[in-house]
């Protein structure tokens, strides 16, 4: 059986401040109401899955392979992407 290929996700900050989420891979803030797109490997990130835990954030849907893969570009043209 083959072993599904993971992808990124779309997160959504679902508190009424901003949360901050200090990833291996790097840190990003997303405001109130903000939507942030995360890479496969930082799904996985226990600081992320602790703010999923706590309803800080919510996961909105899982990112599309074309959007997946421009956003791995961007996070390479830019450094590590930390906002």
């Amino acid at each position: 059986m083959a072993v599904p290929m993971r992808r990124g996700m779309i997160i959504k900050n679902a508190n009424t401040r901003p949360v901050e989420i200090d990833m291996a891979s790097r840190r990003i803030t997303v405001p109130p109401g903000e939507a942030r797109m995360i890479t496969a490997e930082e799904v996985r990130d226990p600081a992320l899955r602790q703010n999923l835990q706590v309803r800080a954030i919510s996961i909105v849907r899982p990112v599309t392979t074309e959007e997946e893969e421009a956003f791995r570009k961007e996070l390479e043209e830019t450094g590590s992407g930390q906002e």
